[in-house]
């Protein structure tokens, strides 16, 4: 029988180590947005590059993968000797791991758009730069916000990880609380870990359902 003083669910735990969980839910929170916005900077020239230059399409999906491929504790035990212990060795691990998600999404959104209304708009006299901005962009849109909230999402999965090298945001209260089995611990940094993940995600979108306007009113229709 469970001992009544170590139980899964404690707001008395909560009380009294609240600013120690809020700090290591800023850490997570942060990590994760800086690791997307980031990885979302790098991924969308890469994209838009293997849109436009077919042969380049394959080693920038090939190099993207092989990073998605290695395992998280692998990698940042790999960069570890060149990047130290702490934030910088895991913001680099969750940036490469978002790279495949964005990437591949990025490109599959560039190419569904209609080969006619890109023909129309170059008739138009389109520069490339506003075909991409004004054109293929709005259009590519739905494929990636789907490809954020999957990279988001799991990031925040994967932050956790970074307990590796010493800093894993929620990650180190679990760790923490399975050495000590402390349920209370546990069960309050994954109860965190899923919010966080749900927040960010309806955020994410509530921004496609803002940015896409014209969305909106087809499903009305």
């Amino acid at each position: 029988m469970d001992a009544p003083d170590n139980p899964w669910f404690s707001l008395d735990y909560l009380q009294r180590n609240w600013g120690e969980v809020s700090d290591q839910l800023v850490i997570h929170t942060t990590l994760t947005l800086q690791a997307v916005v980031i990885a979302l900077a790098i991924a969308f020239p890469l994209a838009v590059l293997a849109r436009r230059i077919p042969r380049l399409s394959g080693p920038i999906m090939g190099v993207s993968g092989v990073l998605y491929t290695i395992p998280s504790f692998a990698l940042f035990g790999l960069l570890a000797p060149f990047t130290g212990i702490g934030r910088t060795t895991v913001l680099i691990g969750l940036v490469a791991y978002a790279l495949l998600v964005l990437v591949r999404n990025i490109v599959v959104g560039l190419q569904g758009v209609d080969r006619d209304v890109t023909d129309a708009a170059r008739g138009m006299g389109y520069t490339p730069m506003r075909l991409l901005l004004q054109v293929e962009l709005p259009n590519a849109l739905p494929s990636i916000i789907a490809g954020l909230r999957i990279a988001a999402v799991s990031t925040v999965a994967l932050v956790t990880v970074g307990v590796v090298v010493g800093y894993g945001g929620l990650g180190q209260l679990m760790f923490r609380g399975l050495q000590s089995d402390y349920r209370a611990q546990i069960m309050t940094a994954t109860v965190l870990c899923l919010a966080l993940a749900l927040v960010i995600d309806l955020l994410l979108v509530l921004a496609g359902r803002l940015a896409m306007p014209w969305a909106r009113g087809r499903a009305a229709a």
